[in-house]
């Protein structure tokens, strides 16, 4: 299934991994791009040497492209946007705003840019700063959201821009992908699947958390305060949602969530700590390889797209 996301990237399918704040490290990416995907280290917070580690240790695991997610609000972005240059990376994918500052440095080293944007105004805007590619990530997707749904966003996207759209936000099997490819995606970005993949370090207590879930688990969180964010419900966000019902201010919420997603993810505290997830974790039942997972969404894929033609 060769599409311009494909031949940019230089990857044999069109998935490429979310690039999840302490759930994408190296031993995922590795196993997604080893698989024919496109694995992402999460910068999340991170100090640039952290991930400098990582793509070093990404690199000794496969020799297959593998990119690096920047999260632009990290107080370490600017060290990141220079370590992914030093290091040679060849993709790089952006969240929370605007690459402009740093796309001549990214572009002068040849690196592919894919900024992840929640609204057809910021896709315009990337396209124009020389963006590769864009990722439409809608509502439906874990961790920090944007309002309009996927089903809504990237058709829009991809009638604004001429780069090619990657769709984000409640794919996780193969009628999602078919799906995307409909609305003019040309890939699509998967996270809450990669969670529980054998190869992914998440604690069990999570991964079991996110199998067991149900259509209804998720909820979002900071409305309020524009800062939403979906997980699953546990006894932080009801405590959450309760304090934002009584008008808290967003620094006494976000006192509350302070080192809880490291929680969950490290420690397997589910119930106080941030379980972050999209919509899509009720249809996930069990663990699989990244290689499974892949195998499985492509093979559903192509047949729903060979019957549509």
């Amino acid at each position: 299934m060769n599409t311009r996301i494909t031949e940019l990237l230089g990857i044999e399918y069109p998935i490429i991994q979310g690039g999840m704040a302490w759930v994408a490290e190296y031993h995922l990416a590795s196993a997604v791009s080893e698989a024919g995907g496109l694995g992402l280290i999460g910068g999340a917070n991170a100090p640039g040497e952290v991930v400098r580690d990582y793509i070093r240790k990404t690199k000794e695991r496969t020799d297959k492209p593998f990119g690096v997610n920047v999260m632009l609000m990290s107080p370490h972005a600017d060290d990141v946007a220079k370590v992914v240059v030093e290091e040679g990376v060849k993709v790089v994918t952006t969240g929370a705003g605007n690459p402009g500052k740093y796309m001549d440095m990214w572009k002068a080293a040849g690196i592919k840019v894919i900024p992840v944007v929640a609204s057809v105004a910021l896709a315009r805007m990337v396209g124009k700063a020389g963006a590769d590619a864009g990722g439409a990530e809608g509502t439906e997707s874990g961790g920090h959201i944007g309002e309009a749904t996927t089903m809504t966003l990237v058709p829009q996207v991809v009638d604004a821009v001429n780069i090619p759209v990657i769709a984000a936000g409640g794919i996780a099997d193969g009628r999602g992908l078919a799906a995307a490819f409909m609305l003019g995606a040309e890939a699509v970005q998967v996270g809450t699947r990669f969670v529980v993949a054998k190869e992914s370090i998440v604690h069990e207590n999570y991964k079991q958390r996110i199998i067991k879930a149900k259509d209804i688990d998720s909820v979002v969180t900071g409305r309020s305060h524009g800062h939403p964010v979906r997980c699953l419900r546990n006894q932080m966000t009801r405590e959450y949602t309760q304090l934002e019902q009584e008008g808290k201010s967003f620094e006494e919420l976000e006192y509350l969530t302070l080192g809880a997603l490291r929680n969950a993810v490290v420690d397997g505290d589910v119930a106080h700590g941030t379980v972050m997830a999209g919509q899509i974790a009720g249809m996930i039942s069990k663990e699989q390889t990244c290689k499974e997972i892949i195998d499985e969404m492509m093979a559903q894929a192509e047949a729903l797209l060979k019957g549509a033609r």
